[in-house]
């Protein structure tokens, strides 16, 4: 006869249950890794400056205006690539003169795991950028386009396509400001920052 069991012992432990694969499970295999902030001196600083203001004056006219030898600029480039703080030189093109004067951002909301929505947005030639965001939506993407009629093609026949896309919203662009000078005045902004932590007496 079967010994009964006894009603105090402990219920088995059951095997843990296995995680649910939510909208956000794939995001982090999706989107880039922050990189930690990377020591930059004055140095580096203007360096940064003058290859945001030209990014092909060559290695010789940065030594002149830093007051370096050509190949201790090429160490300096050389460790700032490295470090991931210099990602690439790459050509400012004006899109209307190229032929796509039209610009518009679209916000997507997503049921399904957003890193393959992500993916898939990413895919799409005409998109510029994309970003997961917090609020009322889960992405946002920017678009260069020809004309409304590229745009309808591109809602109808890629974004609406996208499995897991459930509402979109478009905001067409009516007007820009001419594009600023961006990444050279905020490094310059970041040197000064830099220089008056070093110098409390510094003017602001």
């Amino acid at each position: 006869m079967a010994a009964t069991p006894d009603r105090s012992d402990p219920p088995a432990a059951l095997p843990p249950a296995a995680p649910a694969a939510g909208p956000l499970a794939e995001l982090s295999s999706v989107v880039g890794v922050s990189r930690p902030p990377v020591p930059l001196d004055q140095v580096d600083l203007r360096l940064l400056a003058l290859l945001a203001a030209d990014a092909r004056v060559s290695q010789r006219k940065l030594g002149r205006e830093l007051n370096m030898s050509a190949p201790a600029v090429g160490v300096r480039l050389a460790r700032l690539e490295r470090a991931g703080v210099i990602r690439g030189y790459t050509v400012d093109i004006d899109w209307p003169a190229a032929g796509y004067p039209l610009q518009a951002y679209l916000s997507i909301t997503a049921t399904a795991n957003l890193g393959e929505v992500l993916r898939a947005f990413h895919a799409i030639p005409e998109v510029e950028d994309v970003a997961v965001v917090a609020g009322s939506m889960d992405l946002l993407a920017r678009v260069r386009l020809r004309d409304h009629a590229h745009l309808r093609s591109l809602m109808f026949d890629q974004v609406w396509k996208i499995p897991g896309v459930t509402r979109t919203e478009t905001f067409l662009s009516l007007a820009e400001m001419p594009a600023k000078e961006f990444t050279r005045r905020l490094v310059e902004e970041r040197a000064r920052v830099a220089q008056n932590s070093q110098d409390p007496g510094a003017a602001p």
